[in-house]
């Protein structure tokens, strides 16, 4: 499930999963052209994603270990194992290899993983028991940090997916003067602009937020 914070008043609605918590009014303090060719207004506080910032925390002061988890539980250590033999790869290769690999896991909703409407998982928690469509998106940001690659150029995007009729969540990442995208829907990395059925609604990284709207 995806998380969205009440306020943002868009046609997708009911499509998403309303966590009832309001938007704390901010003022946007840039505006650009952003993902799949929609305008941005960028946030510097992360206070209405509750979520997100449980995940950052939770990934700092537990990082997991092969013991953890219910139905894969040493997939936790073949996943740190797999980074450390990604560190001097070319990032071309990262991008692809960390999302080919992650795709390879099971996708489950939360309601029937977690008993809840929506939850993110951490890194550990996805190895332990697989997860949906921002679980997928989530440790991929992970993945690519401990790699090296910096927050900075990062996004978590969730969107609808228009031909699905459905919410969906994806990591964006700038790389080669371009932002690709890394999709459990999508085997390859492709260049975001390749993509015309998505619709960005919001995205988060830990520096902030972002918020789309049509150009």
């Amino acid at each position: 499930m995806i998380y969205k914070p009440k306020g943002m008043r868009t046609l997708f609605q009911s499509t998403l999963v309303a966590c009832g918590l309001l938007l704390v009014p901010h003022v946007p303090v840039a505006e650009a052209v952003g993902i799949f060719g929609f305008k941005e207004n960028s946030h510097e506080s992360l206070k209405p994603f509750p979520k997100w910032r449980s995940v950052l925390d939770k990934y700092k002061n537990e990082p997991g270990d092969c013991s953890t988890g219910r139905l894969n539980a040493c997939a936790y250590k073949k996943w740190k194992e797999l980074i450390e033999g990604l560190k001097d790869k070319p990032k071309r290769f990262q991008l692809e290899r960390i999302n080919t690999y992650i795709n390879l896991y099971r996708y489950i909703l939360d309601p029937i993983n977690w008993g809840v409407k929506d939850y993110w998982e951490i890194p550990k928690e996805f190895f332990g028991r697989f997860g949906d469509c921002e679980d997928y998106a989530i440790v991929k940001y992970f993945s690519l940090r401990a790699l090296g690659w910096k927050a900075s150029d990062m996004k978590i995007v969730v969107l609808q997916d228009m031909n699905l009729r459905i919410a969906h969540a994806i990591l964006a990442v700038k790389y080669d003067k371009k932002e690709v995208i890394l999709d459990n829907q999508i085997g390859l990395v492709i260049d975001a602009k390749r993509v015309r059925h998505y619709r960005p609604i919001y995205s988060v990284n830990e520096h902030g937020w972002w918020r789309y709207k049509p150009q």
